[in-house]
This record gives C-alpha cells, structure tokens and sequence, in this order.
C-alpha cells in the first residue's frame, strides 16, 4: 500500500494555481487510473481517493489544512495506517526547476518549500519519495508568494501537462 499526497491549498479560488499542482496531479491520476471520488476524511483533515496502479493500494490524499500544515495531515494518515515513510510519495510545485520539467527523488531537504518542510518536521524524516514539478519561469516579474498563489496562464498549462504525465508515467513505474 502507497499514499500519494498531493500538495495545494483547499479552496475554489485556489484550484488552478501554480502552488496546486500536487492537487492537480491526483486529479490527473485519479482519472487515469479510474480511482473514485475524492471524499472528506474529517478524521485526517483531508479529501481522498483509493484505487490501483500496478496493482498496488494507493491513497490519493489532498491534505486540506492549506500549505504549511500538510505534515498533520500526512503524520494523521501514516500512523493510522501504521505505514513508514518508504510508502509515501509527495508532489509538490518548485520554483527552482523549470515549467514544464519534473525530479524525483528522495532523501533531500525542503529547499524552503514549507508544505514539504512541515511533513518533514511532523514525520521527522525527510526519507520519502518527492516529485518535484517545475514551476520556474524566466522572466517572472511578480514577488513569490503572489506568483505561486497565481493561475497558471495558458502556456504554462501546456507545458505543466506534459510534465505532469511524465511524472505519472514514472510513479507508475517506481510501484511496479
């Protein structure tokens, strides 16, 4: 069993913003992989979906505490499953790779990302699968948090597709 957690912020008027992109990669993977209907789990402060990919139990988890208190919603989740940190995959936007481009990895720091720093203070291990989608742009002109709080405009959605089917397409491959 895997729990993927998609990192954004709840909320309409937050949906389509560059900071979402985790929310909108489940999404994504959801309808893929014909998983149901994201449901409210008051117990864990979050919305979630389970299905199979390479017939594997996946939880697909949109932490529904905004941001930077998505460690609650992820320790929450792992200690009622009693799962280690090696089951767990986290996406997440990141200012420091290009759009349109995607890593993963694991075993690193935040990089001052703090959605990813308070799952790493809450599970005290930064042990676990990350996919990092770019969200960089060249000539961005706007302060930080008003960039990622942004819509993508319909370039960058362009771009961010083929990312994020790319980074779907090699989670698949990670569980198998």
């Amino acid at each position: 069993m895997k729990i993927i957690v998609g990192l954004g912020n709840p909320g309409k008027e937050y949906e389509k913003t560059r900071h979402n992109v985790g929310f909108i990669s489940l999404d994504r993977i959801a309808k893929l992989y014909s998983f149901g209907d994201f449901k409210k789990e008051e117990k864990f402060e979050a919305e979630i979906s389970q299905g199979e990919i390479a017939a594997e139990k996946v939880f697909l988890v949109k932490p529904q505490t905004f941001m930077n208190s998505s460690g609650r919603t992820v320790q929450k989740i792992m200690n009622f499953y009693k799962m280690g940190s090696n089951d767990l995959i986290v996406i997440h936007d990141d200012l420091d790779i290009t759009l349109g481009e995607f890593r993963i990895g694991s075993g690193s720091r935040s990089a001052g990302h703090k959605g990813v720093q308070s799952i790493i203070d809450f599970l005290d291990s930064k042990d676990f699968m990350r996919v990092r989608i770019g969200i960089k742009v060249e000539d961005r002109k706007i302060p930080t948090e008003k960039f990622v709080l942004g819509n993508f405009t319909k370039e960058e959605s362009e771009a961010i597709d083929g990312a994020l089917s790319d980074a779907i397409e090699t989670i698949k491959k990670e569980l198998t």
